[in-house]
């Protein structure tokens, strides 16, 4: 005990247990105690002995330190293993409780959920094949269909069928129809030929369409004074035919004009009558009044040219008109039909009456809408005289005895254009001058028709009196 008060008071321990302690300082330090600083030599034996010194004692100190308390050490050191030991078996057997946990939830949840996750996954794509191949057998049904339709030449039926199989293929995009060849094939040799031909068909029926019968009935008139010749009877069989066939091309036209892509309209914009232009219905009846309007020009031109042939040329251009006002009667009785990518037909507002009240949408609105006019014989007339002016200055230029035969006969010609527009005014089957304007299903206001002759007189005897 005095031995280890003795080492405790000769080394320094606050010195060297403090947490700053430095080496070099300690050294440095060292060396200055055994030195003097002014002096050039510097004596290291000194300071080094007192540092091996130093060494020794705490070397000695641990020693008898360590023989001293060995029971004690020995038995703290025990203690702490025992403890280690005994948190190590309870971690070991946590561990494998854990891991044995683990491996239960492998089997039953993991494995389970990557069986079920295949199981999952070939059941998606059996579906996806079932689609697929529903709509395979749905579209070859409706080749099938079309066929049919077309070789019945019911065109609204085919339009419709067109319409389902255009609805077969934008339906479920990512469901890629075009990738199986024998879908792609129909569509390439059946579904678009039939299509196009379905389009030309009923643009051919609304370019033939007649309902005048004023060349029958005077051609008959020439080979017979009888009454009862078949050729000055149109018969109503044949009427009523003629305006089925030309419902049917017309409702063909609307069903299979292009949608703008898109949601469907709103119902304020269908009552409007805006929401859907029919651009197939309304190409075909333009081409068809743009030629009934190129012929008429040309046709007249020539009679005034000829005007031995003028009778029979006013006659053919009173028969067009005729048909424009048959057929703007069937436009104005007929309805749109229900089109699977539109509203259903709504009403529109009549714009004639200038309120807000609603009627039944026709078919005439959008054509006329499209021309900017009232009224088709009145387009009608009012083209054919915008456009023969330079016609009648073109004769007239030309002089001689054709021009001066049609400045002599300036009454008569004004005579007879009044005749040809009304006539060319009257409703195919009737003796009474109208002409109709759209007023719904089956519509017709009669109107005067004084307006429209006095703009064709003008366009063709104010030339000649100028």
């Amino acid at each position: 005990m005095t031995t280890s008060t003795t080492d405790s008071a000769y080394l320094n321990f606050p010195t060297l247990l403090d947490p700053a302690f430095s080496p070099s300082a300690y050294a440095n330090d060292l060396v200055l105690a055994t030195n003097n600083p002014s002096d050039t030599t510097i004596d290291l034996s000194t300071p080094l002995s007192r540092v091996l010194f130093d060494a020794q004692e705490v070397d000695t100190h641990i020693d008898t330190l360590t023989t001293q308390y060995a029971g004690p050490i020995i038995d703290i050191t025990q203690s702490k293993a025992d403890a280690s030991a005994a948190v190590l078996e309870t971690v070991e057997a946590q561990v494998a409780g854990l891991k044995e946990s683990y491996e239960r939830l492998q089997r039953e949840v993991v494995d389970r959920w990557e069986s079920a996750e295949q199981v999952r996954l070939v059941a998606e794509r059996l579906v996806e094949a079932l689609r697929l191949g529903r709509k395979v057998l749905r579209c070859l049904q409706l080749a099938r269909q079309l066929e049919s339709s077309v070789a019945e030449g019911r065109m609204v039926g085919a339009a419709e069928t067109i319409l389902d199989v255009r609805e077969v293929f934008t339906q479920d995009p990512h469901i890629q129809l075009d990738r199986v060849k024998v879908v792609a094939s129909v569509r390439a040799d059946v579904l678009v030929p039939m299509e196009r031909a379905v389009v030309q068909r009923a643009q051919g029926v609304v370019k033939e369409f007649s309902m005048s019968g004023l060349l029958a009935a005077t051609a008959a008139g020439q080979s017979s004074a009888s009454s009862t010749n078949p050729a000055l009877t149109s018969t109503y069989a044949r009427t009523e035919e003629t305006k089925s066939r030309a419902s049917q091309a017309i409702h063909t036209l609307y069903l299979l004009s292009p949608v703008p892509k898109g949601s469907k309209s709103t119902v304020s914009e269908a009552n409007e009558g805006r929401s859907f232009e029919p651009t197939l219905l309304l190409a075909a009846l333009t081409s068809y009044l743009q030629i009934s309007l190129s012929s008429s020009t040309a046709s007249l031109a020539r009679a005034l040219a000829n005007l031995p042939g003028l009778d029979r040329t006013l006659l053919e251009i009173s028969a067009r008109c005729q048909n424009l006002v048959a057929l703007e009667t069937l436009l104005a009785s007929l309805q749109p039909p229900i089109h699977p990518s539109l509203p259903s037909p709504a009403r529109s507002l009549d714009e004639d009456d200038g309120d807000d009240s609603l009627t039944p949408a026709n078919l005439l609105a959008p054509l006329l809408r499209h021309l900017d006019t009232a009224s088709l014989p009145s387009y009608f007339w009012r083209s054919l005289a915008s456009a023969m002016p330079p016609r009648v200055n073109e004769v007239l230029n030309k002089g001689g005895s054709t021009a001066r035969t049609l400045r002599a006969s300036r009454d008569r010609l004004r005579e007879m254009l009044r005749e040809c527009v009304e006539r060319g005014s009257r409703l195919p089957g009737t003796s009474e001058g109208r002409r109709t304007v759209g007023e719904g299903a089956g519509g017709t206001a009669v109107a005067n028709w004084e307006r429209e002759a006095a703009v064709m007189v003008g366009s063709v005897v104010g030339s000649l009196g100028r």
